[in-house]
């Protein structure tokens, strides 16, 4: 049986770990043993912030929505509400592009719910 020689594998590895800390700075950057444990925690970080934009756009949309709602005399909660009630669906991502972009269209939609 031939001998197999391990280098191609292990550079290859090595180069593809580099490739992902390019930016990063100090030693880390460079060092095989700084710059594994910094992508480990920087996927964790990744992960963690994928939940957290989330929880951070939905709050921006709650802001703005509440902003162009006291515009026609009602609170944030009371439009929700009310859309509720009325039964229409869209949800506040959609309603906050609206309130900012279109204000004519979000003023029908007041004139709906109220």
């Amino acid at each position: 049986m031939s001998r197999v020689k391990r280098g191609v594998g292990h550079v290859k590895r090595r180069k593809n770990l580099l490739k992902k800390v390019k930016g990063f700075r100090g030693i880390r950057r460079t060092s095989i043993k700084h710059a594994r444990t910094a992508v480990v925690k920087a996927g964790a970080h990744a992960l963690v912030n994928r939940r957290l934009k989330k929880r951070t756009f939905r709050r921006l949309w709650s802001l703005k929505l509440n902003a162009a709602c006291r515009q026609y005399g009602l609170s944030y909660s009371q439009f929700i509400h009310k859309l509720k009630v009325k039964k229409i669906d869209l949800d506040r991502k959609v309603l906050a592009d609206l309130a900012e972009n279109n204000p004519k269209i979000f003023e029908k939609i007041i004139q709906a719910v109220k």
